[in-house]
């Protein structure tokens, strides 16, 4: 006679439940100064001109003046997919403008949005039915929690590019040291972390709009953090205070900073 399963014997998922969202491209640019100064001004009109139709025609894509030495311009693509992603890349080489444009760097992702707390109740209340992990009725059930997340969630997985003034972007990992790994905390605990985490955020809500994108087997690090704000003394004081809580202090690793201004006018922007 076999012994019925507790929830105790049944080895739960160690990945959180997510939901993805928009395909995401950010293109850094150094711009030939040079080489554009040696065209006459009528090419010039013409070329701002043409960039200035396809950007002004192609919704959810723009357009940042970096600030220092990491490169001139930043090109940020919200699409549907990695298809439409290509397109738009696509669209955008065939430009006059890109003879004049060196790519720097780029990052590609998709938005994300963790369900720490979800996954831990979905994952204990079917454990607790007796349901074993990954077979066809939990993958049914998980499936079906996605969906309705999905549904509430649509907004922030299918944003418009926020209209603020200043771009921050810089992409992130989790530790996976010798002395501490974020991959091997139990679930609960990474719940927990990431809700202090988040409660810090949540205080900045009004002065800041964050956009988390997952590029786990995209690019070289595992998530890209956007922040959007009208006064970029705020991503100091956020990206600041986050340091100091657990999920930072011990496991987070910081790549580049990138900080630019919308172009609203490429002429104003590249008047030589």
């Amino acid at each position: 006679m076999t012994t019925p399963q507790t929830l105790a014997d049944i080895a739960l998922p160690a990945v959180p439940l997510t939901v993805e969202g928009a395909s995401v491209l950010h293109q850094m640019m150094r711009f030939r100064w040079s080489a554009w100064r040696g065209e006459p001004e009528k090419t010039r009109s013409e070329i701002l001109k043409e960039a200035a139709g396809l950007l002004t025609g192609t919704p959810n894509s723009a357009v940042y003046s970096l600030l220092g030495h990491k490169g001139d311009l930043l090109f940020l693509h919200f699409r549907n997919d990695f298809a439409e992603l290509s397109a738009a890349q696509r669209d955008f080489a065939r430009l006059r403008l890109s003879d004049f444009l060196e790519p720097t760097t780029s990052y590609l992702s998709m938005i994300e949005l963790g369900l720490y707390e979800s996954t831990s109740k979905v994952y204990g209340d079917l454990a607790a039915r007796g349901i074993q992990p990954h077979s066809d009725e939990w993958n049914r059930e998980i499936e079906a929690t996605l969906d309705r997340q999905r549904l509430a969630m649509k907004p922030r997985l299918w944003p418009e590019i926020p209209s603020a003034r200043y771009l921050c972007f810089y992409p992130m990992d989790r530790r996976r040291g010798e002395q501490v790994n974020w991959y091997t905390e139990p679930m609960g605990e990474r719940a927990r972390m990431m809700h202090e985490h988040g409660m810090i955020g949540r205080r900045y809500a009004g002065d800041v709009r964050q956009i988390i994108t997952a590029s786990i087997g995209f690019d070289d690090w595992e998530w890209g953090v956007d922040l959007f704000a009208e006064n970029p003394l705020v991503f100091k004081k956020l990206i600041y205070e986050m340091r100091f809580d657990q999920v930072s202090a011990l496991y987070a690793l910081f790549g580049t900073f990138y900080v630019g201004l919308r172009v609203n006018s490429l002429d104003e922007t590249l008047s030589a």
